[in-house]
């Protein structure tokens, strides 16, 4: 029987070919079934779902958030790295930087939760596990590689960017990045007691910051640090330790 993956990964925008999968699994789950892909770096297994699809045909706002949580829970994974693309609104981490996120402010109207119809309030008072970034900054160091701590990441809805406006207010408020899929993964993992971190890229300055945001600038960008972001993950789970 072949060694069970030590993490998940939850891959972004631009990261859909990150790593090349040995295995393919369709996991069902009570909210639908969720393709996973089983691959593995240095003799160390991980399980891979690309939130978007394989071919980047899910838009956020559609992306089945539940399925994709349980089925790493299904998998019996407990540790879950997510990388994410993200417009910073700080001179914190610049284009084409790496980072860690701390925090998030939820602006989005989704509202996912796993109990609908009983009161649970889970704590989320610190959403990003620190065990899982120690991980990840170990391995940072390890690469010679600048890894940005402590970012406030502002989750919307999207399909659209957002105004400049609304760039400015999210920085006034302390928000470092921006983002469209962050947080109903990081609430629904620490629903299911899943332990949760994230890495972000940074692919383009926020509205207002820049003269105009594009998805194709975000494509380009992503293309450059790829292989940056493939190393760290790579690293982190090649020396994994419970």
């Amino acid at each position: 029987m072949p060694a069970k993956a030590v993490a998940g990964v939850m891959t972004g925008s631009g990261m859909e070919d990150l790593f090349s999968a040995s295995e393919r699994r369709t996991v069902k789950t009570d909210y639908g079934t969720v393709e996973t892909f089983i691959c593995s770096s240095g003799g160390t297994r991980f399980a891979v779902i690309p939130r978007h699809g394989k071919d980047h045909t899910v838009p956020p706002h559609r992306i089945n958030y539940k399925a994709n949580v349980q089925a790493m829970k299904k998998l019996g994974i407990a540790d879950v790295l997510a990388t994410s693309a993200v417009g910073s609104i700080s001179r914190k981490i610049p284009v084409g930087g790496l980072g860690l996120l701390d925090q998030f402010i939820d602006f989005s109207a989704r509202h996912l939760t796993f109990f609908e119809r009983s009161p649970v309030h889970v704590d989320v008072t610190h959403p990003y596990d620190e065990a899982l970034r120690r991980k990840l900054q170990k391995s940072a160091d390890a690469l010679g590689m600048k890894l940005v701590p402590g970012l406030v990441y502002v989750c919307v809805d999207g399909p659209r960017y957002e105004t400049a406006a609304e760039i400015r207010m999210f920085g006034q408020l302390g928000g470092d990045v921006v983002g469209m899929t962050g947080a109903p993964e990081a609430i629904l993992s620490r629903e299911l007691g899943l332990r949760y971190a994230s890495v972000v890229v940074a692919t383009n300055w926020g509205a207002g910051m820049q003269e105009k945001v594009s998805h194709e600038e975000v494509l380009s960008t992503m293309g450059k640090v790829k292989p940056r972001l493939k190393r760290l993950i790579e690293r982190t789970v090649e020396e994994w330790e419970p």
